[in-house]
């Protein structure tokens, strides 16, 4: 006897499905982030210059430059590349630099920034820009990096009282601490006139936090302990030695070492434009139909449940990208292409399974049930593989790479949900109303 109530239940979710994503793709493709490639953007190259007078006075002397460095300079002195200026400038000057560029493009919301140090002291700047964004159009970009950044002092009223102009130096250390074990700490060190106005803030701010902010943004609320009037402290409770060492760097960048001269500024088109993204798109859906007649052709049943279900997927990936505000690129829309096709990897194996079983006389409902359970570890392990993967490409990748990280991350994760929630609950419902009376509408031939 048919159960009704079941097929009905299947049908409902493959009609919900079906609307869903009519309504809902559109506009998710409306929504969701352009990478520079298929937007366009703003590309600056940008030139440290060290300080005025070279080195400061008790700083070491920049170390002679190494064969390779001397050819480096030789040859970009023949093609008219030569740096002007000399003096030195610090390893720790230029990641403090990037550290606060990437922290100011970041808050801005610009879509996958690339941000990059080019040799000894040149950076690389690529962000696709929006032009109908006051804020992110390539003016308000320029500006934003060129600008110096601020670091403030404020006292318990939030008013600034000392500015990272009178910061001599900030470097991460080692303190002891009450327990005496040694902690990782940022020793401050202030000029003459910061020195005096600190003991000042420290006197009367005696039992109390002292907030440090950098661009407006509060980074740090160090508790006063005693009156410091030698120009020199200590910044405890930072973490790691390494959180120390970034912490340091930004403070150390509050007021920039070292000036930046634009070498290079450009505008950059989409790489292939919107045809390329139209194209993309077209070929999604052709790769997604083409999987879909394969399914259904080869499994019957089994496969139009799977093609509803790689429909669920794609909205899910869609909406997931935009929920997430990731990028899509056109290594991106690669890795979405080829997910959809990894998408039926374990729709295929529970199918396999299920024909074996019933090839040994099982009933369907017992085939369909055998046939998840034992496909489980396969699916699991083969995704998780691929998983580790993904992670290592986006933790070392740049740019594109990392797009092409992320949306396959969240194409696995999405097809393992599609695969073993989705496909299962419909596929249950109709084995359980009884529709499928011969094993072949399960994909297996008569012989």
């Amino acid at each position: 006897m048919i159960q009704w109530t079941k097929l009905l239940t299947t049908i409902l979710v493959m009609t919900v499905i079906l609307a869903v994503a009519a309504l809902s793709v559109p506009a998710i493709i409306d929504k969701i982030n352009l990478g520079i490639d298929l937007r366009g953007g703003v590309y600056v190259l940008l030139e440290a210059q060290p300080r005025e007078g070279g080195a400061g006075a008790g700083e070491p002397e920049e170390e002679p430059a190494g064969w390779w460095q001397r050819v480096r300079d030789w040859f970009d002195g023949l093609f008219g590349r030569r740096s002007e200026g000399g003096g030195a400038i610090s390893a720790e000057d230029m990641e403090a630099t990037i550290a606060v560029l990437n922290k100011r493009v970041n808050n801005l919301g610009l879509t996958e920034p690339i941000i990059q140090r080019e040799g000894e002291r040149r950076i690389r700047i690529e962000l696709a820009s929006d032009p109908n964004n006051p804020d992110q159009n390539e003016r308000s970009i320029l500006e934003l990096i060129g600008k110096t950044a601020l670091l403030e002092f404020r006292n318990s009223e939030g008013k600034t009282v000392l500015t990272g102009a009178n910061l001599k130096n900030a470097q991460a250390a080692y303190q002891p601490d009450e327990l005496g074990r040694n902690a990782p700490v940022v020793a401050l060190e202030f000029d003459k006139e910061g020195a005096e106005i600190f003991a000042e803030l420290t006197a009367s701010h005696l039992g109390k936090a002292i907030p440090i902010y950098l661009d407006g943004e509060q980074i740090s609320a160090p508790q006063v302990r005693n009156i410091i009037t030698d120009g020199k402290a200590v910044i405890t409770g930072v973490g790691t030695i390494q959180e120390a060492a970034e912490l340091a760097g930004l403070l150390r960048s509050g007021a920039l070492p070292l000036e930046l001269r634009q070498l290079e500024v450009r505008s950059v088109g989409p790489t292939l434009g919107t045809d390329s993204l139209t194209r993309s798109l077209r070929a999604g859906l052709i790769g997604l139909g083409l999987v879909m007649l394969f399914m259904i052709g080869f499994y019957r049943l089994p496969g139009l449940v799977a093609s509803f279900a790689l429909v669920a997927y794609v909205v899910m990936v869609l909406g997931a990208m935009v929920g997430l505000n990731a990028v899509l690129t056109l290594p991106g829309i690669a890795g979405f292409i080829l997910t959809i096709g990894m998408a039926v990897d374990a729709n295929v194996i529970i199918f396999e399974r299920m024909k074996e079983e019933l090839m040994l006389g099982k009933t369907p409902r017992a085939s369909v049930i055998s046939g998840f359970h034992k496909s489980f570890s396969s699916i699991f392990d083969s995704n998780i593989t691929t998983l580790i993967a993904a992670g290592i490409l986006f933790r070392f990748g740049t740019g594109p790479v990392r797009g092409f990280a992320v949306t396959l991350s969240i194409g696995i994760i999405v097809s393992m949900f599609t695969a073993l929630v989705v496909t299962r609950i419909m596929l249950f419902n109709l084995v359980n109303s009884n529709v499928i009376k011969r094993n072949w509408l399960l994909g297996v031939n008569k012989r």
